[in-house]
């Protein structure tokens, strides 16, 4: 498995930021009400889009506009999601619900979806249940905060520090992603989440990590993923 699940191993000896302020984070919210939010892995020619350029190129085709974009969870050495996926209410990938190594199986992980009636949610895997309700959905580890509160395996003094994304969910429904600037430790990736208000959130994914924003003038387009989320509205 790639793409974070090797995100346990020390990262260097330099302390953990005690916290991240907003300049350290390139964040972006979601109202699902208003906006336009998909997971994507392949074009409609079933080939994988890999970088965030391709999908930009892809749903530019379909006459839309990208304004946002990341990599939205782990995936195996062919690329092929770890874990539920879910496109379009299909279900494409099954839930694991097995233990591990690595990230992903940093108990407890969890899920992000969103469903037919433009809501979003985020939970534990072992309390998500699967239904036709489920537009889009996608499986990875650890959560990071449960509840209100930061996952109690994370220390405020870890040296294990990575770029990382995530997902959170806000108390008015809105979805906050966000990806760190620099390397930072979980447990002040899960601060900040949380002192924005969100009560659960989940990570995505740690080094490889990249985010598609250019209304904060942030354009990464490289990489090779596996299941990519993306906003995106009519072309003007």
């Amino acid at each position: 498995m790639l793409g974070g699940l090797l995100g346990l191993a020390a990262a260097g000896c330099r302390p953990a930021p005690a916290e991240l302020a907003d300049q350290d984070v390139v964040s972006y919210w979601v109202d699902l009400r208003r906006q336009k939010l998909k997971l994507y892995w392949k074009d409609d020619r079933g080939r994988r889009l890999r970088s965030l350029h391709r999908l930009r190129d892809w749903v530019g085709g379909q006459g839309q506009e990208l304004v946002f974009a990341t990599n939205a969870g782990m995936f195996h050495p062919d690329h092929a999601p770890v874990g539920l996926f879910v496109e379009a209410g299909r279900l494409v990938a099954p839930l694991d619900t097995g233990w591990g190594r690595g990230n992903f199986y940093l108990q407890p992980n969890g899920v992000f979806y969103t469903t037919t009636d433009q809501r979003a949610g985020i939970c534990r895997s072992t309390r998500f249940r699967y239904s036709r309700r489920i537009r889009y959905a996608t499986q990875s580890g650890p959560m990071l905060v449960l509840d209100g509160q930061i996952h109690p395996a994370f220390r405020p003094d870890s040296r294990n520090l990575n770029v990382r994304n995530g997902v959170g969910l806000l108390p008015d429904g809105r979805v906050l992603f966000a990806m760190s600037k620099g390397e930072v430790s979980l447990y002040a990736f899960a601060a900040y989440f949380r002192g924005h208000g969100c009560r659960q959130a989940l990570y995505l994914d740690g080094y490889v990590s990249r985010t598609y924003l250019p209304a904060r003038h942030w354009r990464q387009t490289d990489g090779d993923f596996g299941v990519l989320v993306g906003v995106t509205r009519p072309a003007q």
